[in-house]
């Protein structure tokens, strides 16, 4: 009995192509692609979720038999930029806490303190915006909110359609409002700490203006950082919870189209 291969090429076309989306989105989107995880581990696991997408997203893909040489490099270049499109996006979506984190920062006087961000590829940024982005990424591990995320790359198939039109236009405006977004809900994550800051330094100014020959804010500088951290202590669970549903919210936009 001979066993042929002649199904070897296209199923090797098939699952290159989509690996290409698969593995760009998995290396970009939050989560998943943070720097923190070994890249083996995230190579490995996207090879692991393609293959496990592979039978419901081949019939979708142009078989070999109808494709050129030209035609097969089109379509991997189009599926990498769509990857790199989605996996952005969901990139952009985490970036309130940073938001977030530098405006807490700033209130609490602690801006320059700043350390590289594990989840921006040991970008530097603010003390506390860095430890918001462990902490969201920790919540969306422990909440299966990383279960959506898989959900959108699958998803992602019925809004980018292999071989069709990347829409970059709307992929624009799509952008546009996700760092939009991320910016207004970094700012209502901090809401509270530039309400404080308003009334600490306001009184300040007043006490500075009764006392003119004590240096009032040098003095006052280790009470607005402790209060300040005992009121980030006590805001941590809504300021996150607001965070996640933002999160859910977004990722249930990405996976709808």
């Amino acid at each position: 009995m001979n066993i042929g291969l002649n199904w070897l090429p296209e199923t090797a076309y098939l699952y290159l192509m989509i690996f290409a989306r698969v593995g760009t989105m998995l290396m970009l989107m939050p989560a998943f692609g943070e720097s923190l995880i070994p890249s083996r581990m995230r190579l490995g696991f996207a090879l692991a979720f393609t293959f496990i997408l592979y039978p419901l997203i081949s019939p979708q893909l142009p078989p070999l038999g109808n494709t050129d040489i030209i035609g097969i490099l089109g379509l991997l270049i189009q599926e990498v930029i769509v990857g790199l499109i989605l996996g952005s996006l969901g990139r952009f979506m985490v970036s309130s806490t940073q938001t977030a984190g530098t405006i807490i920062a700033f209130q609490l006087g602690l801006s320059m303190a700043q350390t590289a961000d594990p989840t921006q590829n040991g970008m530097q940024g603010a003390l506390i915006g860095n430890f918001l982005s462990l902490v969201g990424i920790m919540l969306i591990f422990a909440t299966d909110l990383h279960h959506v995320i898989l959900a959108a790359v699958y998803g992602s198939y019925e809004t980018f359609i292999p071989g069709g039109l990347l829409m970059l236009g709307d992929s624009a405006d799509l952008a546009i409002s996700v760092v939009a977004a991320a910016f207004v809900i970094g700012v209502q994550m901090a809401a509270p700490f530039i309400v404080f800051g308003l009334v600490f330094y306001l009184g300040l100014g007043i006490l500075a203006r009764l006392m003119p020959q004590v240096q009032v804010f040098f003095v006052a500088m280790p009470a607005n950082i402790g209060l300040g951290l005992v009121l980030f202590a006590f805001l941590l669970t809504m300021i996150m919870s607001w965070y996640l549903l933002h999160i859910e919210g977004q990722l249930n936009m990405l996976m709808g189209g």
